[in-house]
């Protein structure tokens, strides 16, 4: 991931495919699914429908949120 500084101060972030990422304008977790356009498409860790993104709408999760991510995934696999 790459950071980039705009003028409005906050980070650019340039996610990769896999990343966990949080969408600054809801607070929702999704994992990089990809990017169409100038957007970044985001999917919720647990599968669903995949949302599109600014990239200046992205950053990096706290450790929490990523570790809440990663069981919700493993969660998944063993059908809880």
């Amino acid at each position: 991931m790459t950071d980039g500084n705009p003028d409005t101060g906050q980070h650019t972030v340039s996610p990769g495919v896999g990343d966990v990422m949080v969408d600054r304008r809801n607070g929702r977790v999704g994992v990089v699914m990809g990017h169409v356009g100038p957007y970044v498409q985001l999917r919720p860790p647990r599968g669903g429908r995949e949302w599109d993104v600014p990239p200046e709408d992205v950053r990096p999760p706290t450790p929490a949120e990523e570790l809440s991510a990663k069981v919700a995934v493993a969660n998944r696999r063993w059908g809880r």
